[in-house]
Order: C-alpha cells, then sequence, then structure tokens
C-alpha cells in the first residue's frame, strides 16, 4: 500500500501520520489489490479537515471530513471510505 500524508497549514506530526496509517490498514481486507492513498489534513481557523482519495484497480473513492478534532476528523472520513468500499463490494457480489 502506498500512502502519501499531506499537510496543509500545519507542521507535519509523526504521530498524525502513523494513526493515519493505522487507520488505513483496516482498509486493505476489502481490497485485493494494491492500494495507493493520498490522504490531505488542513488546517483553517478552528476547523480541522482530513479529505482521503483511495486508488485500486479501477475504482476511485473520495471522502473528506471536518471537525474540530484532527483524529475524530480522520476517524470520520475512515468510517465513510469503509461504508462506500463495502458498497462497492456487495454491487460485484450482485
Amino acid at each position: 500500500m502506498q500512502v502519501s500524508v499531506t499537510f496543509r497549514n500545519m507542521e507535519s506530526r509523526e504521530i498524525l501520520r502513523e494513526y493515519v496509517l493505522e487507520k488505513l490498514s483496516k482498509l486493505k481486507k476489502y481490497l485485493d489489490s494494491p492500494l495507493e492513498a493520498n490522504v490531505v489534513l488542513g488546517l483553517e481557523k478552528h476547523r480541522h479537515i482530513a479529505e482521503m482519495n483511495l486508488v485500486a484497480n479501477c475504482i476511485t473513492i473520495n471522502a473528506s471530513e471536518e471537525t474540530e478534532d484532527m483524529f475524530s476528523a480522520v476517524d470520520g472520513v475512515v468510517e465513510k471510505l469503509e461504508r462506500q468500499l463495502l458498497k462497492y463490494k456487495e454491487k460485484i457480489k450482485r
């Protein structure tokens, strides 16, 4: 899995990078092929924004979340991506 983490308007923090990698490893079980993830973590005034793009096989899945805490924003984005992946897998099964 290739993961690139970009920080906007904030300092790069290793703990956030590791947290994102840990959460994204949970999504590997839904896809068989190699996965590429682009993650953008940004700060605008008091809003913490997390955006993720997953690319695997021939699908691209995008999600974003905006909260008051960066860790909860990452959790929200991963939940959205997980829901989209489950929906995609169900569509393939039918």
